[in-house]
C-alpha cells in the first residue's frame, strides 16, 4: 500500500499533465452519459405528463338501453381509482327550427345533450361561453350561425316520434372537444371516425329529461347514456409505456366487469398509444446525439494514454531494471487505472448536477441506470488504456526494448484490407436501404402492447463514422509519406529554407499527426453534426406549432363574428410585424364535410410561412401562383385525392352554405393542386381556395381568422391582442407558444435545449482538447527531440517552424475531415428520423455562431498548446535532459 501510495504522489507530482488528460475524458464520458440517461427518463415523463392532461375524458362509458347505470358506475369504481365521474345524456333531434326575424331557418338532424351537477366543473374544456350566460340552453356557434339566433331567440326542437319542443336560448357556446364528445363509443380502431353533429343544443338535465324522456318511450334507441370518466392521475406511471399498459389493461378490466351493459372508449390508452411511440423515437434521438460524443470522450481518453505511450514503456522499464516485478507493475497501472477512474466519475457527476445550473437550466439528476453504466464505462476505459498494456507486454518484451522511444510502426491490418473504404461504401448501401424503402424507425404493431426500435437505422452513421476516421487516418498518412513534394512546397512560404527539413520532421510522425488529425476531426465532425440537427430540429418544432396555430399569433372567430372586422387595429398594435386574414368555411365532397379555407394567394405569406413540404410535387411559390391564376382553383387534401380517386384539373362541384338563404347549394371548383399541410387546417382532410372566389360563391366576404406575425415575443403580442378584443368574447386568441404545449406529447416538441446545451459544451471542449491537449503531450514526448536541436545550435524561430507547422497541419487536416463528416451525418440522422419531423425540414439549418465558436476553440487550444511547447523547447538543453 505504501509504495502504490508513492507511485500515485509521483504521478500527481511529475506526470500531472497525462493524468489530468486522462481524468478529463472520463468525466466528459461519464458526465454526458449521465445527462443522456437523464434526460431520456424526463423526456419520457415530460412527454407522458403533457399528454395525459392533454386529454379532457380518459374513459367514455356507453349504456346500453336496459342496462343498471348504478351497477356500471360500481363497476367503474372497481376497475380503477377515479377522480371524477359524471352522466352525460344524448338525444337525436330530427332537426332545429327558429324564425328570428320575418324568416324561418331550419336546420337538419343533431343532437341534444345534458351534463350533471357538477360535470363544469371537472371537464371545463367541454364548453367555452361565446354570447350570453351558462345557465339555461346553450346552443353550439355553427348551429347559431345556422339558424340565425342569438340569446334571447326561442327554437323549436323537432322531437323523433314526438310533437316539436320549444326552448328560450340563454348562451352560444364552442365545443372545443367536439370530436371526443359526439365520438361512437365501442368502434374497433379500424373503423373511420364520426364527424361531430353540426347542430347542437345543451340543455339543463332536468329540463332534457322532462323534453326526452318520452321520446325514450316512444324510440329508446334515439337516447342514450354515458358516464365519463377522469382517472385518478397519481395512480399512472410516469413512463407512457407502463401508463399505457396500465391503462388498457384498467380499460379492459372495465369492459370485462360491464359486459353486456355498457361499451367502453377508452381515449386515454389511446393518446398514450401514440406518445408510447414518440417516447420511443426520443430514446432513439438521444441516443442518435449522445452516443457519439460518449464514444468520443472515451477515445479520446485512449488517446491520451496512447500520446505518451512511449514514456510509460520507459518507465516500467526503470522499474524493472530497478527490481519491480511484472506483478508489481501491473498493480501499479491498476492503481492508477482506479484512482483515474473513480476521480473521472466523481468530477462526472458533479459536472452532470451542476452544469445545467450554470447555464440556466434545471439542474440535472442521474439515475441508478445511468450511474451503474458511467461507472462500468470508466472502468472499462481505464483498464484498457492503462492495464491492458502492461499485461500485453508479457515476458517476451525485453527491457531493452521498452525503453525504444517508440516502436516500430508498418501498415495498420484495416489499411492494408481497405476497411475504411468498405464500411463508407456499407454506410451508403444500408443508408440507400433505409431511406428509399419508407421504413419507420419505431414500430408499434398491432395489437402488441409495446413498442419496438428498428436497430438497423443506427448501422449507417455508425458506419460512417467508424469508416470517416479511418479513411482521414489514410489520407493524412499518404499526405505525409508520399506528398513529400507538395508538403515542402506549402511549408515554403512558411517555413523558407527549413521547408524540406519540416517536411521530413513531419513525414518521420506521420503516425503521431494523421492520429491528431483523426482525434480533431471525430470531435469536430460529432460538434458540427450535432449542431446543425439541434438547429434543425428546434426550427423545426417551431415550424411544427406555427403549422398547429397558423402563426405567431392567431385570431379565430367564427361567420358571423368574424375576426377580420379588427383586422386594421390589430395591425396597428405595438409588436405586428404584418398580418393576413383567412376565411374558414366548411364545404360537402359529396357526403363528407370538409374544412374550406379561403386565402389571399398574395399576401398569405407575409403572416405564415408556407413550406415546399406542404404541398406534393410542387413548390409553395409555384402552387400559390397557379391559385392566383386560377379563381375558382382549389387545393385539395392528400387524402381527399385518394378517397375520391381525384386528377389535376378535375372540375369539383362542393356545396357551401349561401350565407344569405342558409342554404348549401353546389359551387364549381377546378382542381389545381395537392396540398399535405395547411396552417390551423386539420391533418387528414380539407380543401384551400381563393378567398375572394369564396366570398363571390357564398354571397359573403367575412373572413373568419386573422394571422399575425409578430415582431417579438409572440406570447406579449397575444396578451396585447386579447387586450384589444376584451369586448369581443367569441373571438378566441391563441400563440405559438400555445400550440407547442398541446403538441407537447408529440417528439418534435421535446425539448432539447438542456441536453444541446450540455452536449454542445461538451463538444467544444473535445474539440479544445483534441486540438490542444493531444498535441501538447505529443510534442511534451518530443522534449529530447527538440533538446538535440537546441544543442546543435537551432533558434527559437526555427523551433517554432517545426512545431507550429505541426501543429497547424493538425488543425487544417481535422477541420476539413470534421466539417466534412459533420455535415454528413446531421444530413443522414435528418433523413433518417424523418418521422420526429411534420413537416420533414427542407434544408439543414446552420449555426454559424455556433461553428465559428467552435473552430475559434479549437484553434486557441491549440495556439496555446504550442506557444507552452515551444517555450519549453526553447530552454537550455540540460534544463530538458535533466527531466530524463
Amino acid at each position: 500500500m505504501a509504495l502504490i501510495k508513492l507511485w500515485l504522489g509521483g504521478l500527481i507530482a511529475h506526470r500531472a499533465v497525462r493524468v489530468v488528460g486522462v481524468v478529463a475524458g472520463i468525466s466528459l464520458a461519464v458526465s454526458l452519459l449521465m445527462a443522456l440517461g437523464a434526460f431520456v427518463v424526463s423526456s419520457s415523463v415530460s412527454m407522458s405528463a403533457r399528454a395525459v392532461s392533454a386529454v379532457p375524458i380518459d374513459w367514455q362509458v356507453e349504456l346500453v338501453p336496459t342496462a343498471s347505470p348504478s351497477r356500471v358506475e360500481t363497476a367503474i369504481k372497481k376497475a380503477a381509482k377515479i377522480q371524477a365521474l359524471h352522466t352525460v345524456r344524448y338525444a337525436q333531434v330530427a332537426g332545429l327550427v327558429a324564425s328570428p326575424g320575418k324568416t324561418t331557418q331550419t336546420t337538419g338532424p343533431g343532437k341534444a345533450i345534458a351534463f350533471d351537477a357538477g360535470y363544469a366543473k371537472d371537464f371545463p374544456k367541454e364548453v367555452r361561453l361565446l354570447a350570453g350566460k351558462l345557465d339555461g340552453v346553450l346552443i353550439a356557434q355553427q348551429t347559431a350561425a345556422n339558424l340565425h339566433v342569438r340569446p334571447g331567440d326561442t327554437v323549436r326542437i323537432k322531437r323523433v316520434g314526438l310533437a316539436p319542443a320549444s326552448v328560450v336560448i340563454s348562451g352560444v357556446v364552442g365545443l372545443p372537444d367536439a370530436d371526443a364528445l359526439f365520438q361512437g363509443v365501442g368502434l374497433p380502431k379500424q373503423a373511420a371516425p364520426q364527424a361531430p353533429p353540426d347542430n347542437v343544443l345543451i340543455l339543463p338535465e332536468a329540463q332534457w329529461m322532462k323534453i326526452f324522456d318520452p321520446q325514450r318511450q316512444v324510440r329508446p334507441g334515439s337516447v342514450r347514456l354515458q358516464f365519463h370518466v377522469r382517472l385518478a392521475r397519481a395512480q399512472l406511471p410516469a413512463n407512457p409505456e407502463a401508463a399505457f399498459v396500465f391503462v388498457t389493461g384498467a380499460a379492459r378490466n372495465l369492459e370485462a366487469r360491464v359486459a353486456g351493459q355498457a361499451l367502453v372508449s377508452d381515449n386515454l390508452g389511446a393518446r398514450l398509444d401514440a406518445v408510447r411511440g414518440d417516447s420511443l423515437y426520443a430514446r432513439v434521438l438521444f441516443l442518435f446525439l449522445g452516443v457519439p460524443g460518449v464514444a468520443l470522450a472515451a477515445i479520446m481518453t485512449m488517446a491520451v494514454t496512447t500520446t505518451n505511450a512511449g514514456e510509460r514503456r520507459r518507465e516500467r522499464a526503470v522499474l524493472r531494471t530497478r527490481g519491480a516485478s511484472r506483478r508489481q507493475i501491473v498493480i501499479f497501472a491498476a492503481s492508477e487505472a482506479a484512482f483515474c477512474g473513480i476521480l473521472g466519475v466523481l468530477i462526472g457527476m458533479a459536472i452532470t448536477v451542476g452544469f445545467p445550473a450554470l447555464t440556466g437550466h434545471a439542474p440535472v439528476m442521474p439515475d441508478g441506470l445511468s450511474l451503474a453504466l458511467s461507472c462500468a464505462l470508466a472502468l472499462g476505459v481505464v483498464f484498457l488504456a492503462l492495464v491492458l498494456p502492461v499485461l500485453r507486454e508479457g515476458r517476451s518484451t525485453t527491457i531493452a526494448a521498452s525503453r525504444a522511444a517508440a516502436p516500430l510502426q508498418g501498415t495498420p491490418l484495416w489499411a492494408r484490407t481497405y476497411a475504411d473504404l468498405a464500411l463508407l461504401a456499407l454506410a451508403g448501401l444500408f443508408f440507400w436501404q433505409s431511406a428509399s424503402t419508407g421504413y419507420r424507425i419505431v414500430l408499434a404493431p398491432e395489437g402488441v402492447a409495446t413498442t419496438a426500435v428498428d436497430y438497423k437505422a443506427f448501422i449507417s452513421p455508425a458506419l460512417f463514422w467508424l469508416g470517416i476516421v479511418l479513411f482521414s487516418l489514410r489520407i493524412t498518412r499518404l499526405a505525409l509519406r508520399r506528398g513529400g513534394g507538395v508538403l515542402t512546397a506549402a511549408l515554403r512560404p512558411w517555413a523558407g529554407a527549413l521547408a524540406p527539413a519540416v517536411s521530413a520532421a513531419m513525414t518521420r510522425q506521420s503516425f503521431r499527426l494523421s492520429f491528431g488529425v483523426a482525434m480533431l476531426a471525430l470531435a469536430i465532425s460529432f460538434a458540427v453534426s450535432t449542431s446543425i440537427f439541434n438547429k434543425t430540429y428546434n426550427g423545426q418544432a417551431r415550424v411544427d406549432a406555427e403549422l398547429t396555430n397558423g402563426a405567431d399569433v392567431t385570431v379565430f372567430g367564427s361567420t358571423d363574428r368574424p375576426a377580420a372586422a379588427y383586422f386594421n387595429r390589430l395591425k396597428a398594435l405595438p409588436g405586428v410585424a404584418s398580418g393576413a386574414t383567412m376565411a374558414h368555411r366548411f364545404a360537402y365532397v359529396g357526403a363528407d364535410l370538409q374544412d374550406i379555407y379561403g386565402i389571399d394567394p398574395a399576401t398569405i405569406t407575409k403572416a405564415t410561412h408556407l413550406a415546399d413540404a406542404y404541398f406534393v410535387g410542387q413548390s409553395a411559390q409555384s402552387v400559390l401562383e397557379i391559385l392566383k391564376r386560377t379563381p375558382n382553383g382549389v387545393l385539395v387534401s392528400q387524402e381527399t385525392v385518394h378517397d375520391f380517386q381525384l386528377t389535376l384539373g378535375d372540375t369539383l362541384n362542393l356545396r357551401l352554405m349561401d350565407m344569405r338563404t342558409h342554404q348549401y347549394r353546389a359551387i364549381p371548383f377546378v382542381f389545381v393542386g395537392v396540398v399535405r399541410e395547411f396552417p390551423t387546417a386539420p391533418k387528414d382532410s380539407f380543401l384551400v381556395a381563393n378567398a375572394a372566389y369564396l366570398a363571390q360563391m357564398t354571397r359573403s366576404s367575412a373572413r373568419e381568422d386573422v394571422l399575425l406575425k409578430a415582431k417579438g415575443d409572440p406570447a406579449a403580442l397575444a396578451g396585447r391582442v386579447k387586450s384589444l378584443l376584451r369586448d369581443a368574447p367569441s373571438l378566441r386568441v391563441t400563440d405559438i407558444g400555445q400550440a407547442a404545449h398541446i403538441i407537447g406529447s408529440n417528439l418534435a416538441a421535446v425539448d432539447l435545449r438542456g441536453l444541446t446545451g450540455i452536449e454542445l459544451s461538451f463538444a467544444a471542449i473535445m474539440a479544445a482538447s483534441a486540438s490542444g491537449l493531444l498535441l501538447l503531450l505529443g510534442l511534451f514526448e518530443r522534449r529530447r527531440a527538440f533538446a538535440v536541436l537546441n544543442v546543435i545550435g537551432s533558434k527559437p524561430r526555427q523551433l517554432a517552424v517545426f512545431i507550429w507547422s505541426e501543429g497547424l497541419f493538425v488543425l487544417a487536416g481535422g477541420l476539413l475531415f470534421g466539417v466534412a463528416g459533420g455535415v454528413v451525418i446531421a444530413a443522414m440522422l435528418v433523413k433518417l428520423l424523418t418521422g420526429v419531423f411534420d413537416p420533414p425540414p427542407e434544408v439543414l439549418a446552420w449555426p454559424l455562431d455556433y461553428l465559428v465558436t467552435i473552430v475559434g476553440f479549437a484553434a486557441v487550444s491549440l495556439a496555446a498548446a504550442l506557444v507552452v511547447t515551444t517555450r519549453r523547447a526553447s530552454r537550455s538543453s540540460a534544463d530538458l535532459l535533466r527531466e530524463r
